[in-house]
């Protein structure tokens, strides 16, 4: 049996990445825990205030925020940390090497009813060493991540984390509170019969991915050739677990609802650390397009439109973006 802690002690050359996951990780029990006890905690309902998306906060997205927050201020390795609910960076430890972004808890507002949430965290290198980080600092391709990772809080609560070449996952035994592995080298199925979109958005989108859509619902009587199922959980988190589990393609994808938004999900605490996931795990990710790890940023509130996970399909809508623009 390989613990989180055994794995994490085997990557020598990471030393400091495995501290801060650790820091996360241990985190992630007491957000688990919390879920547990649900409206017995006081974790239900509105905070009464929104975040710097614009979008009301949940009790636990705030909760969870100041608890990973605190912990990683006080990891020495941990210079600064940036968080999908505040504004600004949060400076750490001026001698710190590594940067740490988080989305505190996706599908925040499956918590109400019992559904399926997580956290979902980026590790980066710091380059200047010493001095104050800024927001700038943490503007870097996402092919630069060191480490990514997510917690899902479900039936159980599951780790999937990348460091080196490989995607393993863990499962928290609850009896001694260790993370075990379940899965030593997640591999993601090249083709799938699944798909998960946020439908009611159809009207918004562009031609190809409205194309892309009528062909897998027209399944064995259309151009496909066979017959396509919607799974949609309403947590990005959610629907990347169910890819790196029995492979599928995810989809937020560009529409023209809100005219100053390219997409919903943020490349900064969602589209890179489950881009780098669903690579190594031998996937695809773009913004059906370009490749979602090559994006430069330019904010780290930044969004993207996202398509995402069984290879062959993500190259398919590729081709058919490509085709209208061509």
């Amino acid at each position: 049996m390989t613990t989180l802690t055994h794995y994490l002690q085997s990557q020598e050359i990471y030393p400091a990445v495995s501290s801060v996951i650790t820091t996360v990780t241990d985190i992630g029990k007491d957000i688990a825990a919390l879920l547990k006890k649900g409206a017995l905690a006081d974790i239900l309902g509105e905070a009464g205030n929104q975040n710097v998306q614009g979008e009301e906060q949940k009790k636990l997205d705030v909760l969870a925020n100041d608890m990973l927050l605190d912990a990683l201020a006080q990891n020495t390795h941990c210079a600064g940390v940036a968080s999908e609910e505040l504004d600004h960076a949060t400076p750490a430890n001026n001698d710190g090497e590594l940067l740490v972004l988080f989305d505190p808890l996706d599908g925040s507002s499956n918590i109400d009813i019992n559904m399926a949430v997580g956290t979902i965290f980026s590790v980066l290198p710091y380059e200047r060493q010493g001095e104050q980080i800024e927001d700038t600092d943490f503007l870097q391709h996402g092919h630069k991540q060191l480490a990514a990772g997510y917690l899902l809080y479900g039936t159980s609560t599951m780790l999937a984390l990348t460091i080196d070449s490989d995607v393993v996952m863990f499962s928290l035994d609850p009896d001694s509170g260790d993370y075990v592995m379940v899965n030593e080298r997640v591999q993601i199925a090249a083709d799938t019969s699944e798909y998960a979109i946020n439908s009611s958005n159809y009207r918004y989108w562009l031609a190809p991915m409205q194309q892309y859509i009528d062909e897998l619902i027209a399944g064995e009587t259309g151009v496909r050739g066979r017959d396509f199922n919607t799974r949609w959980v309403a947590a990005m988190v959610g629907d990347v677990h169910r890819i790196l589990c029995r492979g599928g393609l995810f989809t937020y994808p560009f529409d023209t609802k809100y005219a100053h938004k390219a997409g919903k999900l943020r490349l900064m605490y969602e589209a890179n650390p489950m881009s780098l996931l669903i690579e190594r795990a031998g996937g695809g990710a773009t913004d059906a397009t370009q490749r979602i790890l090559d994006i430069t940023p330019t904010d780290i509130h930044q969004r993207v439109p996202v398509v995402l996970g069984s290879k062959n399909e993500v190259e398919y809508v590729k081709t058919l973006h490509l085709q209208h623009q061509g």
